[in-house]
């Protein structure tokens, strides 16, 4: 038990020092939305999957950890997380604290990343925003502006082709 209370507590550590990266990257891209560089945006999204990649691996490993714990302990693994192996090893200090550090330190890391992903996608979208209030400024002008002469049917009769308006004299 021991030992697998080991494994567990290395592939958190591992999973933490792989988001303690992504954070890094993240905050990277943050820079990077603010300036509109878009081509350190499309590298940092590159090593970002390349990182992702790496967890899913850790992250397999650490779930089989954690099932090889819930077969000893008679549990079900769908029921069981981490914090409640944290707690089931209260009579073991040792190793209750290390897991229980591990653990922390991993929650605390993947809400830093969650915070800061949730303040990029803000930023993006105001980004998009901006860019889409241009197109509709860029679009609109030009077009030729639409005048308030109206034909006899009270449905607009003409569009102003030029910059100099015409006076309708037959009022």
């Amino acid at each position: 038990m021991a030992s697998m209370i080991d494994s567990l507590i290395e592939d958190m550590n591992k999973e933490n020092s792989l988001y303690l990266e992504l954070y890094g990257y993240a905050k990277e891209k943050t820079n990077a939305i603010v300036s509109s560089d878009v081509e350190s945006l499309q590298a940092i999204l590159k090593y970002e999957q390349a990182l992702i990649n790496k967890i899913n691996a850790v992250e397999e490993d650490r779930l089989a950890v954690v099932d090889e714990i819930c077969r000893v302990l008679h549990l079900s693994p769908k029921d069981v997380k981490v914090e409640r192996i944290v707690k089931l090893l209260e009579k073991r200090p040792r190793e209750h604290d290390r897991l229980e550090e591990s653990y922390l330190a991993l929650k605390r890391t993947v809400k830093s990343l969650m915070q800061i992903n949730e303040n990029n996608k803000t930023l993006l979208k105001a980004s998009m925003e901006m860019i889409e209030f241009d197109i509709n400024v860029a679009r609109s002008a030009t077009l030729a502006p639409q005048t308030a002469n109206y034909g006899k049917t009270a449905t607009e009769a003409s569009v102003m082709t030029s910059a100099i308006g015409s006076f309708d004299a037959k009022q």
